[in-house]
Parts: C-alpha cells; sequence; structure tokens
C-alpha cells in the first residue's frame, strides 16, 4: 500500500481552540489524511493536575467542524467502557463524521505509565489485571462488530462480559462498518489484533520490537489462515519542530520494515501554520 499520513494531538495541556485550530489546518491539507486524539482521563505529561478533555466527546466535536480528515482515538481504553456503550459512542461519531472514523481501541493503560494508572481510582474504574484486559478486549471486539452489523438483537456470553437483547441502531455510516484499529504489542493483543483488526498500531518507542512484533503478528495470521497482508501496520512517530531531518529519519527507517501508516505526534504548544509546516517539513519529503 502507500504511505498515509496522519496527525495526533494530544488532548492534554491545551484548550479547545488550539485543537479546532490544528484540526481545520489540516483539514485543509490533502496530505495529511487522519488526526488522532488520545484517550485519558487525567494527564499522562506535564501538569498532573492540568486540563485534560474526554476523547470521544472531542472527537465528535472536532468531526463536525471537519470535512475530509478520517479521524480517531489512538487508542480508546477498553477499561473504561463498556463495549455495547462504546459501539454506540463510536457509531454516532461514524454518522457526524459523514462515516470517517477510524475505530482505535487498545486493552487501556500499559503498567508502565503510572501517570496513567492513576486516572482509573480517581474515577472510580475497575483496572484488571494484564490478562482479563486483553481477554475482555477481544470479546469488546467481537461485541462491538456484532452491534455494528447485526440485523437482529442478539444474546453474548463471554468470560468478561454478558448482554442479554443486544441490538445496534442506526449503524454506521461505513460498511460492513468502520475500519478496527487496535494498538499494543503484547502477544495476547496480538492475537486479537489477527483475529479482528483491519489496522496495527505499534507505539514506535522501540523499532527493533516494532518488526519483531509485525513479523510475529503475520505468524499469528497464519495460524488462523488470514493473510497478514490484510492488516495495515501503523506507527506513532514523535514529531521535533527544531529537528525534522531526525522525524524524516524515522520515518524513512519504519518504513523500511514495512510500516506505511504514520501518525505523526505533535508536541504542544502549536506553532501557527503547523499543519502546512508536517506537509511541506515531513510528507512530502517521505513519500
Amino acid at each position: 500500500m502507500t504511505a498515509s499520513f496522519g496527525i495526533l494531538t494530544a488532548p492534554q495541556q491545551v484548550s479547545h481552540d488550539e485543537l479546532l485550530r490544528v484540526w481545520r489546518e489540516a483539514d485543509a491539507i490533502p496530505a495529511i489524511e487522519h488526526a488522532w486524539l488520545f484517550d485519558h482521563l487525567m494527564p499522562i505529561g506535564g501538569d498532573p493536575a492540568g486540563p485534560i478533555f474526554e476523547g470521544w466527546t472531542l472527537l465528535s466535536a472536532l468531526a463536525a467542524q471537519t470535512q475530509r480528515l478520517r479521524l480517531g482515538l489512538l487508542v480508546t481504553s477498553n477499561r473504561f467502557r463498556p463495549p455495547a456503550m462504546l459501539a454506540k459512542i463510536a457509531t454516532t461519531v461514524d454518522i457526524v463524521s459523514g462515516g470517517r472514523l477510524d475505530f482505535g481501541i487498545g486493552a487501556g493503560s500499559r503498567p508502565s505509565l503510572p501517570a496513567a494508572r492513576r486516572e482509573y481510582d480517581a474515577h472510580g474504574l475497575p483496572y484488571l489485571d494484564a490478562a482479563e484486559a486483553v481477554e475482555s478486549l477481544g470479546e469488546a471486539c467481537a461485541i462491538i462488530r456484532r452491534l455494528w452489523t447485526s440485523a437482529e438483537p442478539f444474546d453474548f456470553r463471554g468470560k468478561r462480559h454478558e448482554l442479554v437483547g443486544a441490538f445496534g441502531n442506526p449503524k454506521p455510516v461505513q460498511r460492513p462498518h468502520p475500519p478496527i484499529l487496535i494498538g499494543g504489542r503484547s502477544l495476547g493483543t496480538l492475537r486479537v489484533v489477527a483475529e479482528h483488526a483491519d489496522i496495527w498500531n505499534h507505539t514506535g518507542e522501540d523499532l527493533d520490537d516494532a518488526a519483531s512484533r509485525s513479523a510475529l503478528l503475520d505468524r499469528y495470521c497464519v495460524e488462523i489462515g488470514r493473510d497478514p497482508s490484510s492488516i495495515t501496520r501503523s506507527i506513532h512517530v514523535p514529531v521535533s519542530y527544531d529537528d525534522p531531518a531526525g522525524t524524516r529519519e524515522v520515518i524513512a527507517r519504519v518504513g523500511a520494515i514495512g510500516f506505511q501508516h504514520f501518525i505523526l505526534s505533535l508536541p504542544a504548544p502549536y506553532p501557527v501554520g503547523v499543519a502546512k509546516w508536517v506537509a511541506e517539513e515531513l510528507i512530502g519529503p517521505s513519500i
């Protein structure tokens, strides 16, 4: 596939007006194909008591203020919302956006991020251990897909979730459903990716790890009879305004190991015209 470039604007330590400005700028630049928020309830960077917006609510608002960009959360924490509720929320955003949602989901915050771990206790949310969280993710993906596609109510009885008379109406604009992006690198999560995902996202912190996990995903796909090439490989790339050449070098290295869906993470504060800068300094020279 050809390379696809998008931006990530973390909705923390910034104002709504700043985020809206950047998304509107990006919406007018065809080289930027998608835009992302993240899903945290308390800041994971900067002032721990600073401002942060709820991801899905903000995503719907930005969807209504843009026309072209595909959009999503990188990624929804499956620990935050029951899957049937999440399916309804995502359907609403897909409709508001006119069918532009890429549905990002993951097992939830990693234990290595203590700043993220605290948000569960602060909001009265249960924090499942890693094995339980991955098991719950697999069931959630199955439930959400059925709610998006089933023409009749259904029951679901799994180890982590139980639904009676589940039914989704209206359905998403996109058929059979919005693309599913799953983020994560654990062995269990990669098996869920192999079964359910259209796009797989790696954090990009370790490119050797990204390559080895991508190869492992290939193996898991073969084991269940799925063509590995049917899953787009996506990666998070931090952007340096001071060192665009360094960012371009990372993009080139990541492309060389088979990743073609790039999510360029923009640090705040956002310079005026940042979207145009991204297109001219990072995307144009990388295509």
